[in-house]
């Protein structure tokens, strides 16, 4: 069978249901533990193999609808697809064209699923056929979330976030399908600012790794809804900034009844939404409160 001269790759959204930071590591990064879903909302990445390089003689190319965001190295696409090379050896030139609908800065993990996509479209495109272990070390070796988004489902991560591993299908159950409402400011949160803030704040600004353990096993083994187990401690790190969020999401608990929280770093939010919620009234809120280039959109957990 002839492989494929083009593929198109679902690059997904997620959300951290549960974010605990537990401490800083000797070599700078935190380590945490997350529980993180995808969604069945994302970006699309195509890829197709060319004639020849382009002019430049670089062997990767990429387009995006979004005229802001770089297509250079410096982009997680380029960086998977150079990695897979590294990794395999394989010289045919790519194109890569991404359609970008999650936005940037908002702690959705657009940049790291994309990544991730360039790797799982490459090994297509190339039949090189690495397997599930060595797709996740290229995917660590990119970012700390590249490796939650190859599974395909919800998954805990440890770690840095290079440690992934499936939630018992149980506790999926109590996931899969929820209604989620997605919103953020025009605004963005640096990643690598909220974590030097929160190791700036000493000691108490961290969840001790034993009670998030326990927490998370509570939740696992037990039955409650998926609303019992979220938990982000870098909102306070955020929201003493920001003051724009804690606002509103104060504003969706009282006059809606959510339970809102941040995803990742931010400057995104999401609401797990209970059935016949009001989503006219809510999404008028968020758009009188931040704005009318405010991002909302309903989405579901995959």
């Amino acid at each position: 069978m002839s492989q494929p001269q083009n593929v198109s790759i679902f690059s997904p959204a997620k959300i951290n249901l549960f974010l605990a930071v537990t401490g800083r590591r000797a070599d700078g990064y935190h380590e945490l533990i997350s529980v993180v879903a995808p969604l069945d909302f994302g970006d699309e990445l195509a890829a197709e193999i060319g004639d020849g390089r382009p002019a430049t003689g670089a062997q990767f190319s990429l387009e995006c609808n979004d005229p802001a965001l770089p297509v250079d190295d410096s982009n997680l696409v380029i960086k998977a697809a150079q990695a897979f090379v590294a990794a395999t050896g394989w010289k045919a030139a790519v194109k890569f064209r991404l359609t970008k609908r999650i936005p940037v800065g908002a702690g959705l993990g657009g940049g790291s699923s994309n990544g991730t996509a360039a790797l799982l479209a490459l090994n297509q495109l190339s039949g090189a056929g690495l397997g599930r272990a060595a797709l996740m070390a290229l995917a660590a070796g990119l970012g700390s979330d590249c490796p939650l988004f190859l599974p395909g489902g919800p998954v805990v991560m440890r770690g840095r976030g290079e440690r992934v591993e499936g939630l018992p299908a149980a506790a999926v159950r109590r996931l899969h399908g929820r209604s989620v409402l997605l919103f953020k400011p025009s605004f963005g949160v640096s990643t690598a600012w909220t974590y030097e803030r929160l190791a700036a704040a000493g000691p108490e600004s961290y969840l001790a790794a034993a009670e998030a353990e326990s927490r998370l096993a509570t939740w696992i083994e037990g039955e409650a809804d998926a609303a019992e187990l979220l938990f982000n401690n870098l909102e306070p790190v955020v929201f003493r900034k920001y003051l724009a969020l804690p606002v509103l999401l104060k504003r969706l608990r009282s006059q809606f009844g959510l339970a809102p929280r941040m995803s990742g770093s931010g400057s995104a939010c999401f609401a797990l939404l209970p059935v016949g919620a009001p989503l006219a009234e809510i999404r008028a809120a968020i758009v009188e409160a931040w704005g009318p280039i405010s991002f909302v959109q309903v989405a579901a957990i995959a």
